[in-house]
């Protein structure tokens, strides 16, 4: 019996997630950016994370051509920045907002609770989805709060 995919999305949606937002920067020097929730630690030894893209997403083509990414975990202030990465036309994304390069060229978004710098190292198909592994070469973080998804919007954590 076939799992009906409105009580799936509602279960699934009982998983609080961090809030992250991918970046990159294709080979003609054009940064991307998008709002990923589906991202999770895959192993320490070597340093490997992974995320999921909907085959839909507008920049699955820049993930797919480019060997480097930005993962950029956001803070409790930042849901505006995570609003902005997943409603905004992806060419005026990053029109007005502060970022650095980090050693690979992608974009590090400013003030994030934490990022990491990964070198593309497979894409898997995942059914309506692409799951990319990325080795991490670089890492820092910040002592602030985390932003939170929860079923269907945002969350803080309190403690």
């Amino acid at each position: 019996m076939p799992l009906d995919s409105d009580l799936f999305r509602s279960v699934l949606g009982r998983f609080a997630s961090g809030v992250t937002v991918i970046t990159t920067r294709d080979a003609g020097g054009r940064d991307f950016g998008m709002t990923v929730s589906a991202f999770s630690s895959l192993s320490l030894d070597p340093p490997l994370v992974m995320f999921c893209v909907d085959r839909s997403a507008s920049m699955l083509g820049a993930l797919g051509e480019s060997a480097w990414i930005a993962v950029n975990i956001l803070s409790a202030s930042q849901e505006a920045l995570s609003r902005r990465f997943s409603n905004l036309d992806a060419e005026s994304r990053f029109d007005g907002i502060g970022f650095s390069r980090g050693r690979s060229g992608a974009p590090i978004l400013d003030e994030v609770l934490a990022h990491m710098e990964c070198e593309v190292v497979r894409r898997l198909d995942g059914g309506d989805h692409v799951i990319f592994v990325g080795k991490v070469h670089n890492a820092e973080s910040r002592d602030e709060r985390p932003l939170l998804y929860y079923r269907g919007g945002y969350a803080q954590l309190e403690r």
